[in-house]
């Protein structure tokens, strides 16, 4: 690789040689980076253009990279690390069948690795490269910015430094408590992130991430958005086992693509060993790093899949590699992840249904005889209250409730219109708390709807969150109902069915029924803006 240039606009994909500068070591005044708007920062883009040097048919003399080689594990591990990679290549058999396809469909299980994900590869190389560069040394601190959703690479690299470093990861809100739990039990610091934050934000990931490296002595970000040694975990092992285990057969490879060093370490690989091979990229719709760029073309701003997809291009990310890119959807994406878990046994992640999901369509141009690989990259161990859970389904719209029923109660299909509802009681927002409760212990109620002056839903109080909330000194009785509302509640409509409604009820203790209504307001001299809002019909609880 070149030498690190003085201007950060010139940097790309890095190697551990040169990780030392780009993490100041050596001339901090090399990490300026303005951005309008906000005071001079130091921080390195992780989407700048890759330096890269690899050519397709480039012998391993002239390569700018330094691989390494596989070696066998013994029958005893010295320790835990030893059993990231030689993850097993299975057969699919089920569901070729029921898309009546005729290659041979096999899946590199990912989550048999030790921290159980593909990105437990990334972490023990990048890790292990910069300790031989001299750059990690034990005490040091290292800081990972890991996007959105997926703890994956915290976890992995957590546990491959669970030894002798400090670790801090800076993760999105949106990540469950679960997950955080983990990166803690094995010694990690984390800081979350605003989950809307844009990549380039100071608030972001990456952005605290880089303050807190300007801040923390001895402190690096191995930054596996820009960092060689990414691709080439998977150039050097991963592209290997699956040559190894087709014996150098390959007709087609499917993965996702997220910080894109999966999906470009082996797709190099294989294509310098199978001429022929296509490679194909799944990329979730939301995301921009589809080719052509009409295919990232849509209104969705956000999706449900973890640990795929970005709002920015990573430098590790060869897109020239790929010769085809499929968008998926949320929707088929969860219902492959439960059908191989249902059908073929491999209790995987939802990214792994999307790859797959990808791959069944992708690979009907294959024959009788060719064969498919696909990257299944998590397991369903961070996904238990998501999308295996029918309740989570239901609620993110990818199941209704009759697709859950084989056999139904005779109420099932019975509408909300049915139920002989009593008008509910609701607060106004001004009302205090002391009144409040008065109301509802006299009528025997443990909440109630607050609406504004035209009925219009402002949120819930319940009696047992404003005793406790005055007890603790956080409201006073004399305080208005507003400061206590709950905001997040279900709603049903008098045209739904009482399944939903059951459904509802079997993990929430109330349900409001809502009628829509739309609503004018006259402004001279002639425009009637409306309003669609909604008015309580009815209360119902557990």
């Amino acid at each position: 690789m070149p030498s690190v240039p003085s201007t950060m606009e010139n940097l790309g994909l890095f190697t551990m040689n040169e990780l030392a500068q780009v993490n100041g070591e050596e001339g901090e005044n090399d990490l300026g980076n303005t951005v309008a708007g906000t005071e001079e920062r130091q921080w390195i883009r992780p989407d700048l253009p890759s330096r890269c040097t690899w050519k397709l048919g480039m012998s391993s003399a002239e390569s700018p990279h330094c691989h390494s080689t596989k070696t066998e594990a013994p029958r005893i591990l010295p320790n835990i690390l030893r059993r990231i990679g030689d993850t097993p290549l299975v057969r699919m058999n089920k569901i070729p069948k029921a898309f009546g396809l005729k290659c041979e469909l096999l899946a590199k299980c990912e989550f048999f690795n030790a921290g159980g994900s593909v990105k437990d590869r990334i972490s023990l190389r990048m890790v292990e490269d910069a300790e031989r560069a001299g750059i990690l040394k034990p005490g040091d601190t290292i800081i990972e910015p890991t996007s959105g959703n997926t703890d994956e690479h915290g976890e992995g690299e957590t546990g491959v430094c669970v030894s002798s470093m400090r670790w801090n990861v800076t993760k999105c809100n949106l990540i469950l408590c679960s997950q955080v739990d983990v990166l803690r039990a094995l010694g990690a610091e984390i800081v979350r992130t605003p989950t809307a934050a844009r990549f380039d934000s100071p608030e972001s990931h990456v952005g605290v991430a880089w303050r807190l490296k300007n801040e923390i002595p001895n402190s690096h970000i191995l930054d596996q958005y820009r960092n060689a040694s990414n691709p080439l975990a998977h150039y050097d092992t991963t592209a290997e086992e699956i040559l190894e285990q087709c014996d150098g057969k390959v007709d087609m490879l499917v993965a996702g693509a997220g910080t894109g060093g999966t999906i470009t370490g082996i797709a190099r690989k294989l294509k310098e060993r199978c001429p022929n091979i296509k490679i194909v990229g799944v990329d979730p719709e939301g995301s921009i790093l589809a080719e052509p760029e009409e295919l990232n073309m849509t209104d969705k701003t956000q999706y449900e899949v973890e640990g795929i997809g970005y709002d920015f291009i990573p430098t590790v990310l060869d897109r020239s590699v790929i010769d085809k890119w499929y968008k998926s959807n949320d929707e088929e994406s969860f219902a492959m992840s439960r059908m191989l878990i249902r059908e073929e046994g491999l209790l995987c992640g939802g990214s792994s249904g999307t790859a797959m999901a990808a791959a069944v369509k992708m690979s009907t141009e294959l024959k009788e005889g060719q064969r498919c690989v696909v990257i299944l990259p998590d397991s369903i161990r961070n996904y238990m209250s998501k999308f295996l859970s029918d309740n989570w389904m239901c609620d993110k719209g990818f199941l209704t409730p009759n697709d859950l029923m084989v056999s139904k109660s005779w109420w099932w299909n019975l509408t909300l219109q049915s139920l002989n509802l009593c008008a509910p009681i609701t607060v106004l927002p001004s009302v205090n708390i002391k009144k409040t409760i008065k109301i509802l212990k006299e009528k025997a109620f443990d909440q109630a709807p607050v609406v504004d002056e035209s009925g219009m839903i402002l949120g819930m109080v319940t009696l047992g969150n404003m005793l406790s909330s005055v007890l603790a000194g956080k409201v006073k009785a004399s305080d208005p109902v507003s400061k206590v509302l709950y905001k997040q509640f279900k709603q049903v409509r008098l045209t739904d069915n009482l399944g939903k409604l059951s459904r509802i009820l079997e993990t929430d203790h109330f349900a409001l029924v809502v009628h829509e209504q739309i609503q004018c307001k006259f402004t001279p001299p002639s425009s009637l803006p409306s309003t669609l809002i909604f008015l309580i019909f009815g209360f119902l609880t557990a």
